[in-house]
């Protein structure tokens, strides 16, 4: 019984080793579906959700405002997933929302930068050129939201237990690789870290719940 998040970058095969080690372990496999569980459990548009978690907060700020609130709605609903244990979870921030809990294991996939471009440009139609610059933005925004909220860069190696790189390794190299650290006793949830995620995942919900009670506007 463990957790596992699986951070990556955009067409890095991060979403396939998830679900291929979801399916090894038997385990539930979430990403998209905490900003849908976020955005209807506190009537947010979706959309809003996914610049908090990954515009840098200046941008927000001055477009949308209090981003810092739809960071935390969506921590919440995580943390309230993750209380049931035996998942994998391949969505944003995972590493940063569930850091300090011990039997959370944090993977890092990354991709070459040719292998990227090819999947921009196969699912957006798009040429090389345009491709290689989508990807340099959304990298870019992501570090900068890192940085801005938790003062770390998400290509910190230090910030995960362990980097795969997915080049010369296959998919099913890297699963099975997971799979053999999730045996070790380390990453295995005790009843005090499952009590630690309770305790995390109530004053997280307190919190939300202030704010709603607060009738502050979002829009």
């Amino acid at each position: 019984m463990s957790i596992v998040t699986i951070t990556r970058g955009s067409y890095s095969r991060g979403k396939e080793v998830a679900e291929r080690l979801a399916k090894k372990l038997g385990y539930e496999c979430i990403a998209r579906d905490i900003l849908l569980q976020a955005s209807e459990e506190f009537n947010i548009p979706e959309i809003k959700l996914v610049r908090a978690i990954h515009d840098a907060p200046k941008i927000l700020q001055r477009y949308f405002g209090g981003s810092e609130r739809y960071v935390k709605y969506y921590r919440s609903a995580l943390l309230q997933h993750a209380k049931g244990d035996n998942l994998v979870y391949h969505g944003l921030a995972g590493h940063f929302f569930l850091k300090d809990i011990p039997h959370v294991l944090k993977i890092r996939i990354n991709a070459d930068i040719d292998t990227r471009v090819k999947e921009e440009m196969a699912r957006e139609n798009i040429s090389a050129e345009e491709a290689l610059h989508v990807l340099k933005n959304d990298d870019e925004e992501r570090r900068k939201w890192s940085m801005q909220v938790y003062g770390t860069d998400p290509w910190d190696s230090r910030l995960y237990d362990m980097v795969i790189n997915i080049c010369t390794l296959s998919l099913d190299d890297a699963v099975d690789i997971i799979y053999g650290v999730l045996q070790k006793p380390t990453f295995r949830t005790t009843p005090e870290s499952q009590q630690l995620i309770n305790h995390l995942a109530s004053s997280a919900k307190e919190q939300v719940e202030k704010i709603k009670s607060l009738g502050t506007s979002l829009f």
